[in-house]
């Protein structure tokens, strides 16, 4: 049969066992010690206590007297016997210069010789000792008796050992007693802290919280993602290399509140929050993150753990395929049209009518010709040409027009490195789709974009629209994340104008809105053309706006 072999116990249970045995070496060190002690300040008062008696007796005028008649234990043994019980010590011994008694609690002793030494007091000296004698041990004095300058007797008192001891005994019981309390009182206490040592640590052994603390150390630097914990008071207890990354932290970010980190007010007020919050989209000054907060609770609030991921390339990647979209929704509803101009051509012709056929077909080509030419002309860039023509036919499509200014010109070759054409068609898509969205709904919705450099060191980017326009009051708040003035859709609202401005800022630019001429908004972005060394370097205020639309 195989016993079970006993697993290690919990940290908590080893701490109580070292404590309980700390605690129990402690108590009985300290009770031993006073013991001793006790024992020790017994005896010397006892050798006080002897010394006292001695003198007394010797110095007594009586007693002198009394060795001077021919019998002095006559007179001497009452008295010892009597002084004896007055003073409470167990023998008051009086003999002569030789050492023979004159006194002695037990009377056949009496004419014996005295055992102790008695040299010193001889020599004139009291002192005390510890000696075994007829009584037992005992702790005594010895004293000379004087009659004038001459040496007539010796007088001996003292105090047994045993009768020390129990004297002692009697201070150990209590001690005892004491000490027991206190071991009961350490272990109890001892057991209260432990256990809730063990609730904290889930009575996991100290080599399971090793382990556990690695793991958590390597998974905390293994995920990509960024990772944050605060604690109760909002301040930052544990952020991951990834998170540092994504919220540009210093490493000795540990410690300090999240209001001092210096991060976007929408992404500190959702750190702050008390509930929690699932897939925020938030915007830094050059990063688009989601946001999921869990708030620590063990029957008080803890903390909060902090999920961030970026999304940065996803929502250009997105934005990109909103364009493709609408672009396909464009071509579909174009090649709709040129089949039903096509069968008009068709039906021309076998109805015999060729000349009118030829003069159809060749007033739609000279339509869209025109159109092209007009934004190729006025855009050489092919990309924003591409997404020119891409949102016209969409605006078409929803019933809005949408024209290129005549001052429009920008000249292919002329964007630096710096400024990728992914960046100007978040900013120009994104202004185009919300100025078409204002304008429906109308009289004679029309959309104007205007593309321009301005002394060959800035592009101009202008939009805009006849809808009804931006109040005041809320110039700023249509750049926050999240504001908006349309229904909520599937994937939520408010985020295209904090795009443009968040790719403006970044590099180096700005974004404005006023009421254009005639009504409506006027939406202006203004990009350095040279390379100034701002990118990646916004403003504070320009980097916390998020977004609208």
């Amino acid at each position: 049969m195989r016993l079970p072999v006993p697993g290690p116990r919990s940290l908590a249970g080893q701490l109580f066992a070292m404590q309980a045995v700390l605690l129990a070496v402690v108590v009985a060190g300290y009770a031993l010690f006073t013991y001793l002690s006790d024992r020790s300040q017994a005896e010397e008062a006892a050798g006080r206590q002897a010394v006292a008696v001695a003198r007394s007796v010797a110095d007594s005028p009586s007693v002198a007297a009394a060795i001077r008649t021919a019998d002095p234990t006559a007179a001497l043994q009452p008295y010892a016997l009597r002084v004896m019980r007055d003073t409470d010590v167990d023998f008051v011994t009086i003999m002569d210069p030789r050492g023979i008694r004159w006194t002695h609690p037990d009377r056949d002793r009496i004419g014996e010789r005295f055992r102790g030494h008695t040299e010193q007091a001889l020599r004139g000296r009291t002192f005390t000792e510890t000696y075994t004698g007829t009584l037992g041990p005992s702790v005594r004095a010895v004293t000379p008796v004087r009659d004038g300058d001459r040496i007539v007797g010796l007088v001996s008192a003292g105090i047994r050992v045993e009768a020390i001891t129990r004297r002692v005994q009697s201070q150990v019981t209590a001690l005892v007693g004491v000490a027991a309390g206190v071991l009961a009182l350490g272990a109890v206490g001892t057991y209260v802290v432990n256990a809730r040592l063990r609730r904290h640590t889930h009575g996991m052994n100290a080599t399971e919280l090793s382990r556990m603390h690695d793991y958590h150390q390597a998974a905390l630097h293994a995920v990509r993602e960024g990772l944050l914990m605060l604690d109760g008071q909002y301040r930052v207890a544990l952020i991951n290399d990834g998170g540092r990354e994504l919220l540009g932290l210093p490493a000795g970010a540990v410690g300090s509140s999240v209001a001092e980190l210096g991060l976007p007010p929408s992404l500190t007020g959702a750190l702050l929050a008390s509930e929690p919050r699932v897939d925020e989209v938030h915007l830094t000054a050059d990063r688009v993150l989601v946001v999921n907060t869990s708030p620590v609770s063990g029957g008080e609030r803890r903390g909060t753990v902090v999920t961030l991921r970026d999304v940065t390339e996803l929502q250009s990647l997105m934005g990109e395929l909103d364009s493709e979209r609408g672009f396909t929704q464009a071509l579909r509803s174009q090649a709709h049209e040129a089949a039903n101009r096509l069968h008009t051509v068709v039906s021309l012709i076998e109805l015999g009518r060729s000349e009118e056929a030829v003069e159809f077909a060749t007033a739609e080509l000279e339509l869209a010709q025109a159109l092209t030419d007009q934004v190729v002309a006025a855009v050489g860039e092919p990309v924003l040409a591409a997404l020119l023509l891409g949102k016209t036919a969409q605006a078409n499509e929803r019933g809005v027009e949408l024209l290129v200014s005549d001052d429009s010109r920008l000249d292919d070759g002329l964007l630096p490195p710096s400024l990728p054409a992914r960046d100007l068609v978040t900013i120009l898509g994104n202004l185009i789709d919300n100025a078409v969205d204002a304008a429906r709904g109308g009289v004679r919705p029309r959309v104007t974009v205007t593309a321009l450099t301005e002394g060959g060191a800035e592009l101009v980017l202008r939009v805009c629209d006849t809808g009804p326009g931006v109040d005041p009051a809320l110039a700023e708040a249509v750049f926050e994340r999240g504001f908006t003035t349309k229904p909520a859709g599937p994937g939520g609202r408010g985020l295209g104008l904090a795009l443009v401005r968040q790719a403006a800022v970044r590099h180096g630019g700005s974004l404005t809105v006023a009421e254009a001429d005639g009504g409506g908004a006027r939406f202006e972005v203004r990009l350095p053309l040279r390379d100034t060394g701002a990118r990646g370097a916004a403003a504070p205020g320009h980097a916390r706006a998020g977004g609208p639309a």
